[in-house]
């Protein structure tokens, strides 16, 4: 297993949101700083565990294989993402800043 890249990380953590089901995902969205009241997310920040799911992220992958024995088109493996918010393009290792946006999620990782 290699060890992730910071691109890796957020695709790990997608699939982990991806696996908390609707709600917690549409609300997340809505408002990222929302996370830090589940249980589980208070949990990884005092115990200083990653929030991956890796294993989310290949689940229609092996799904396609599964049903059709082929490997899914080159052609298919486009994926379009939304255009990202402008105000959210910051380093952010940057502490003072992530505090000033996610405060109770920053409470938590950024002790």
């Amino acid at each position: 297993m290699s060890v992730p890249g910071a691109d890796d990380g957020f695709d790990y953590f997608r699939g982990w949101l991806i696996a908390q089901g609707r709600e917690v995902f549409v609300r997340a969205v809505a408002d990222p700083d929302d996370l830090a009241e589940l249980p589980i997310v208070q949990v990884s920040a005092a115990d200083s565990t990653g929030l991956e799911g890796e294993d989310m992220l290949g689940i229609a992958w092996n799904a396609h294989i599964m049903a059709t024995g082929d490997q899914i088109p080159a052609s298919s493996l486009t994926i379009r993402y939304a255009e990202l918010d402008p105000t959210w393009n910051f380093d952010f290792d940057y502490h003072i800043e992530m505090s000033r946006r996610l405060p109770r999620l920053a409470a938590l990782y950024l002790k």
